[in-house]
């Protein structure tokens, strides 16, 4: 069955993209998730199927087109939270519904669209992964690794804390429009996959699963990472063996792990106090050995070893 897989040409478009959707969305999400702005990637998504409608109505490539209408979304988003002040949620939700609402509208005016065609966007299809969506993606997949690898410092700095940054001299406004626009492009990136409306959850479950047993950036990252590759590959072979939904399964398998990690912390917890106890008492007995070389009468010391 393997083998067999391996050997048709849609799953080898399908399991390229999904190890690229792996990998992109955990790595853009971890800053989404330290920013508080978990929720980024859906609003973007719903931007997105104008994109796709608007592609579908233009005959271009609806991968680009969403990519594009993501990002002026995105700059959008970032723009309406710094100067939206109080009535910034409502036009937020503006922009969200107008582009799901844009989205049915240009789909429903293209000559070759139609609901099945949404359908595939909205939760991902493996059968649709054509050879230039996989040449899209290998290209949108590059730009994100690139700006959330090569720049991990400063965009943690700035999505840990705005001031701090912005004292440290780090241009913390075009940071925070390049942390969007990656996002967007991520989005695009895992539409084919995951689909529209889930894509914003391959992008926070993974992270939330790793932070269950880890305590570093670093060794967050590259564990969200390593969970989204593993789901996004077992979810993509059991929708060819099993005809379920791609993205779905994705997402579910992404859950299960963060409730396997989440059963594990506990018992990670208890040896990490455990540990440290063995550490803090070694210590003090070994301060107490150095006062007795200190030639110290016994009636000088207090009862736990420690000098006064």
């Amino acid at each position: 069955m393997i083998i067999e897989m391996l050997e048709t040409p849609m799953m080898q478009r399908a399991l390229l993209a999904a190890v690229l959707v792996g990998i992109t969305a955990p790595a853009v999400g971890i800053y989404l998730v330290q920013r508080r702005q978990a929720l980024m990637g859906d609003g973007i998504g719903h931007v997105a199927m104008t994109g796709v409608g608007l592609g579908f109505l233009l005959s271009t490539n609806p991968v680009w087109m969403a990519a594009l209408v993501s990002i002026i979304g995105a700059v959008a988003m970032e723009l309406i939270r710094w100067y939206g002040r109080m009535r910034g949620d409502m036009a937020l939700a503006m922009l969200f519904y107008g582009g799901m609402a844009g989205g049915v509208m240009l789909m429903h005016l293209a000559p070759n669209g139609s609901n099945s065609n949404l359908t595939s966007y909205l939760f991902g299809s493996l059968a649709t992964v054509s050879d230039e969506d996989v040449t899209a993606i290998c290209l949108l997949a590059g730009f994100v690794m690139l700006v959330t690898i090569g720049l991990r410092r400063h965009l943690f700095a700035v999505s840990q804390d705005e001031e701090f940054a912005r004292v440290t001299g780090l241009p913390v406004r075009a940071l925070n429009l390049l942390i969007a626009v990656t996002a967007a492009v991520t989005v695009t990136v895992a539409m084919r996959v995951v689909g529209l409306l889930l894509v914003s959850a391959l992008m926070v479950v993974p992270v939330a699963a790793a932070q269950q047993i880890t305590r570093s950036f670093k060794v967050t990252f590259v564990l969200a990472v390593a969970i989204g590759t593993v789901v996004t590959l077992a979810g993509t072979a059991a929708s060819y063996q099993y005809e379920v939904p791609p993205g779905a399964t994705i997402v579910l398998l992404a859950i299960a792990a963060f409730f396997v990690l989440t059963a594990l912390a506990a018992p990670l917890a208890r040896r990490r106090a455990r540990a440290l106890t063995e550490v803090e008492a070694e210590a003090a007995s070994g301060s107490g050995c150095s006062v007795e070389a200190d030639g110290l009468p016994d009636g000088s010391r207090p009862a736990n070893g420690v000098k006064v």
